[in-house]
């Protein structure tokens, strides 16, 4: 089994540049329509024009342009290095919306606006603590 996630992006080619920065790596199919990212193991990342998937879907389904700025999902990548992703994803145009930081759950994460406001995490697991020396 394999899985691509696809986002929905108004420029594709601002989008493409941003994820090649953030991720660090080339796309592996970039043609008019789909751009596309090897995440890890058999899962990838897709970018598509918002206006691509309501050609091939027809106006039954709700219009993406409309929901501009309003998340509705979180791309959640653990990753070698979330520190350096998430500077790379800054760099590329994110908007940070929180530093990494150790969360309840265990992991580090920053996380990020992309360029069309789709949230965006950059994690890694933290380091194991030693226990607290006997008093």
């Amino acid at each position: 089994m394999n899985a691509i996630f696809i986002l929905f992006v108004r420029d594709q080619e601002r989008s493409a540049i941003f994820y090649a920065s953030a991720l660090g790596s080339a796309p592996v199919l970039d043609v008019p329509g789909m751009t596309e990212f090897s995440l890890f193991g058999s899962a990838g990342l897709g970018l598509m024009p918002e206006t691509g998937i309501r050609r091939l879907l027809g106006p039954g389904l709700p219009d993406p342009a409309t929901a501009h700025g309003t998340p509705r999902s979180e791309l959640y990548l653990v990753v070698d290095d979330p520190a350096i992703c998430h500077a790379r994803a800054l760099a590329a145009g994110g908007k940070e919306l929180s530093p990494l930081t150790e969360r309840p759950w265990g992991d580090l994460a920053a996380y990020c606006l992309d360029p069309d406001g789709h949230i965006v995490a950059f994690a890694g697991k933290r380091p194991l603590r030693s226990p607290a020396p006997p008093e």
